[in-house]
């Protein structure tokens, strides 16, 4: 890749939400992105924008999809790789989050990639490294790079996110996702919509500039993209829903409740799916409407990108 232009592209310290950015920071990370998928779809997928420079995926949580495309965004631009498998490491041995920070940044790495089950934990984690951090899940707060390239995918097929209806259907009360899709959507024009058990739906939440839905088949009526989320088993605490079996009923997305979107209306789903209890196989495996498998080839590209925009700062450090 050539050296970022400076009027076209932006190089944030930090990548820690979506929130607060603007529309043309946004673009511009899309913008790289998409040149990111071209390279990525040729036999010699190397680039050398990272070469030398050092990357830690951080990870507090497990996820094979995040990790792994972290992994593979990096090492495709020439990064060193390390993968801290925090369930073995010194925090479990009663170190702090702050002194696992200090010990890593003794170390020079240039990326930090971090996602933790604490709201917040990645922003106070950024106060205390000299390295840049991307945050890539922190508890029920925000997760930027979901977000980036749920709006590559649907910027690729439909041509542009102004103008578009999208409903965000399931479990939004405990979703990092639904947070950084609304943030990102609402910045760059779309309609959004949530769909959801009121139990699941954040008070409040209006003030994001989003509609309300408590009907499946309302909330997607005409909807240009269909977001399924699954439910977050994990983050609750107490009875959310009567059951999994009734919620799929209610709020489950199959071919039925699907007829009320536009035809050609997208179908998302961040992963991973929980089949038979937010989406139904048939929806999903849809060959003409599903972008599931294309969101995760633009979660590499989009990956790449922010790599590349949170390292193109740095200076050589001084000995």
């Amino acid at each position: 890749m050539n050296a970022p232009d400076a009027n076209t592209r932006f190089a944030p310290r930090h990548i820690l939400g979506i929130e607060g950015l603007s529309p043309d920071q946004i673009t511009s990370l899309l913008d790289a992105a998409d040149g990111f998928v071209a390279l990525n779809r040729r036999r010699e997928k190397k680039g050398e924008s990272l070469r030398g420079l050092t990357v830690i995926n951080l990870f507090f949580e497990t996820s094979t999809r995040t990790q792994t495309s972290f992994e593979m965004a990096a090492k495709r631009l020439g990064a060193d790789v390390i993968n801290m498998s925090v369930a073995t490491s010194s925090i479990y041995k009663g170190e702090s989050l702050i002194d696992t920070a200090m010990t890593l940044n003794a170390m020079r790495p240039d990326v930090l990639v971090v996602r933790h089950p604490h709201s917040g934990a990645v922003e106070l984690l950024s106060q205390k490294v000299t390295c840049a951090v991307i945050n890539c899940g922190d508890g029920s707060h925000e997760h930027p790079t979901q977000a980036l390239l749920d709006a590559l995918t649907i910027r690729r097929r439909k041509g542009t996110i102004a103008g578009l209806v999208v409903t965000i259907c399931g479990d939004i009360a405990h979703s990092r996702v639904a947070r950084s899709n609304i943030h990102l959507l609402t910045a760059m024009g779309a309609r959004v919509r949530v769909v959801g058990p009121p139990t699941l739906i954040p008070a409040m939440i209006e003030r994001m500039g989003v509609e309300v839905f408590h009907d499946m088949v309302a909330g997607l009526a005409d909807a240009d993209i269909v977001m399924m989320l699954r439910l977050q088993l994990e983050r609750m605490h107490g009875t959310f829903v009567p059951s999994l079996r009734e919620n799929f009923h209610f709020y489950g997305l199959d071919e039925d409740k699907l007829a009320a979107a536009k035809p050609d209306a997208l179908i998302m789903h961040p992963g991973p799916i929980n089949r038979g209890v937010e989406i139904d196989t048939s929806v999903a495996d849809d060959i003409d409407r599903s972008v599931i498998t294309e969101q995760v080839e633009m979660g590499v590209a989009v990956r790449m990108a922010c790599l590349e925009a949170v390292t193109a700062h740095q200076e050589a450090a001084s000995p």
